[in-house]
């Protein structure tokens, strides 16, 4: 194979991609093709037995070569998070692909031990502070890229403005909380392209579809459990649901693309709430204060 060809059939060589809740799912799927593209992948799991399962795996479909690093880190919580920024930042000089793909389907409340919301934790403050922790060395890449697993449900969420109101049992809901924490990752994606609008770093996030993966079967109410399995002979698969995660993160079409929405490997159309610049902003301080990350 010459020099040429085999740049052509690993087009992310000499690339380093983060992809959190790496271990099933279209998290999974979209490590195996980023290792297959080429990326250097730091795959990011909770559980230590399932995530040496799936760097096996992924080894066995992509060749013992494929470069694969497995962190450990519970993203419930935001001291977890910091520990695993420090590490990656120790570890490696830049970062060319973050994705943020691990996301929780909440079941009964349930309040971290730091005072946060199970989903709201997990799906948004544990992105909004990794990537920022991780932005000295997305910065330090000659072209990075920072894609965000939302969902259509972002549709029916609201923001609450409050911890207290958050937690409060008598308004809980596990669908209204899953909801609302989409609707922050593609507000938090849509304020973070602003302000990185002079650098060469994007960030975009999606809609991946409605996956077959275990996303509501732990700990989810009865009803919800229902639901899914109804729903379940219309769901995709994962390696269907992973496309678009794979497309933001490695095609040169979207090289320059920053600030979108995407559903089918295109742009599509958000809720307006989700544009709104004044509530981002908001949203922001809010992430700020609520994780201690500027």
């Amino acid at each position: 194979m010459t020099a040429s060809s085999e740049s052509a059939s690993s087009p992310l060589r000499g690339k380093i991609a983060l992809v959190t809740g790496a271990s099933g799912g279209i998290g999974l799927i979209t490590a195996r093709e980023l290792a297959r593209r080429g990326a250097r992948v730091v795959m990011v799991c909770r559980n230590p037995e399932r995530g040496e399962q799936a760097r096996t795996a992924i080894r066995e479909a992509v060749g013992s070569d494929a470069q694969l690093d497995l962190l450990l880190c519970d993203l419930s919580l935001l001291a977890n998070v910091r520990t695993l920024a420090g590490e990656v930042t120790r570890r490696f000089n830049q970062l060319d692909i973050l994705v943020n793909n691990a996301g929780i389907f909440p079941g009964p409340l349930t309040i971290t031990e730091e005072g946060h919301e199970l989903s709201w934790a997990t799906n948004h403050l544990a992105v909004f502070a990794l990537t920022n922790l991780l932005l000295p060395q997305l910065l330090a890449a000659p072209q990075a890229r920072i894609v965000t697993v939302s969902s259509e449900a972002h549709w029916l969420g609201e923001i609450e403005q409050s911890t207290e109101a958050r937690n409060a049992p008598e308004k809980y809901s596990s669908f209204t909380a899953y909801c609302d924490s989409k609707l922050a990752n593609i507000m938090f994606t849509s304020e973070l392209a602003h302000r990185l609008d002079l650098t060469k770093v994007t960030a975009n996030c999606l809609h991946p579809g409605m996956v077959d993966t275990g996303l509501v079967n732990t700990g989810s109410s009865p009803l919800m459990k229902a639901m899914w399995w109804t729903a379940r002979p219309f769901m995709i698969s994962p390696e269907k649901g992973a496309r678009t995660s794979i497309y933001l993160a490695s095609s040169p079409e979207v090289e320059s693309v920053s600030g979108k929405y995407f559903k089918n490997r295109k742009p599509t159309r958000a809720s307006g709430r989700s544009q709104s610049r004044p509530e981002a902003a908001r949203l922001w301080r809010l992430s700020q204060e609520e994780t201690g990350v500027e």
